[in-house]
């Protein structure tokens, strides 16, 4: 069945920015339009619609970014009937319009093409990219070793830069949260947010603080002129970045910023300074009342702010994919949608926590 739905899915990429039949799909395949487009779904998790209005929009705003193309010209390219269409289509996934995108191409949520028999891909920074890290190093020559902190998003990144010593000499520390799920509240790493964010973990606070602000200490307890936050798109990740983002204004930090936004399936990185500035507003917004900021968001937080409020949903694109596995293990449910939704970034037991409520095991 693993082949007969990639073939469905190299179909689709063949015939990517045209108008699409499901007839002809149907006919391709040799099943019944409605069988094709149930066993998409069923198999991926996504239906075909967003499939590719995902992948053409994902490939639309690599054209945007890297060449001087008329956005006219990209929008028909790429399938949309006008540039109105492909602008209403590119706010919806993007949170910005394709002109502002162009302007100021902070980096975004990438979407490649489905392979589902792919194995996990490890969730780390490949260390043989030397000129990449260099090229990075190279743009902190400002700054002195003992100036620079470096944030990773969990204990494996972490690992990979001390050991390797990738930005030199400068100080590492791991964020060893998973703040998309569970609740949490404003005054960030406070005693009442150790506490709740332990009771959500079903950790003492002492396991909680020793997992997760330990480590932070020297983000607590020395002053460095840069930080560098290095997160991947996914929506953990995001959510993780925002956290980081409003403690440090929240910490009156007056320093440099800078987020390093790692590709996670080949690797890039690509640099922003971050201005603070509303941070713990969006944080508020975002991760206490569960509502999308009126400020707009660079488009990779605004990507993991909409799968996020999604994720929180009861009904959601996650929980639809559990429930239409009934027969299936939990672990063999948890193998597949760690391959299938990496765009939500979520580890084995974040899934498997969703599947037990799913499934009424909690």
């Amino acid at each position: 069945m693993n082949d007969w739905i990639q073939e469905m899915i190299d179909w689709i990429e063949v015939h990517l920015f045209e108008d699409f039949s499901l007839l002809r799909l149907s006919e391709k395949m040799g099943y019944s339009p409605y069988y094709c487009s149930f066993k998409f779904r069923h198999h991926t998790g996504v239906s075909i619609k967003s499939y590719r209005t995902l992948r053409r929009l994902f490939l639309a705003s690599i054209s945007l970014a890297e060449t001087r193309e008329r956005i006219l010209d990209i929008a028909i390219e790429h399938g949309y009937s006008s540039q109105e269409a492909f602008a209403r289509a590119f706010k919806e996934v993007f949170g910005v319009t394709p002109m502002v995108f162009r302007k100021h191409p902070k980096p975004w949520q990438s979407y490649f093409k489905l392979n589902i028999e792919q194995g996990e891909d490890m969730k780390m920074l490949d260390i043989s990219q030397k000129l990449v890290i260099t090229e990075l190093q190279n743009q902190l020559t400002a700054f002195a070793d003992q100036d620079i902190l470096n944030v990773l998003n969990g204990q494996v990144m972490y690992e990979q830069f001390r050991t390797q010593e990738l930005m030199g000499q400068s100080d590492y520390v791991p964020f060893n949260e998973a703040m998309c799920v569970h609740a949490a509240t404003g005054d960030i790493f406070s005693p009442s947010f150790n506490q709740v964010r332990a009771e959500g973990h079903h950790s003492s606070v002492t396991g909680y603080e020793k997992v997760v602000i330990e480590p932070l200490q020297p983000l607590f307890n020395h002053s460095y002129r840069c930080i560098v936050l290095w997160f991947g798109e996914d929506m953990f990740c995001q959510i993780n970045l925002l956290t980081i983002l409003s403690y440090l204004e929240q910490s009156g930090y007056d320093g440099i910023v800078y987020f390093n936004a790692v590709q996670e399936q080949t690797y890039d990185v690509q640099q922003t300074e971050i201005t603070l500035g509303g941070y713990t507003s969006f944080y508020r917004e975002v991760v206490l009342e569960k509502k999308m900021p009126d400020s707009p968001l660079m488009p990779v937080m605004y990507q993991g702010v909409s799968l996020y409020l999604d994720l929180h949903q009861a009904d959601n694109e996650l929980t639809r994919y559990i429930a239409s596995h009934p027969k299936e293990s939990k672990e063999e449910v948890m193998q597949t949608m760690l391959k299938l939704f990496q765009r939500y970034g979520l580890g084995d037991r974040q899934y498997l926590e969703l599947i037990e409520k799913v499934r009424g095991e909690v």
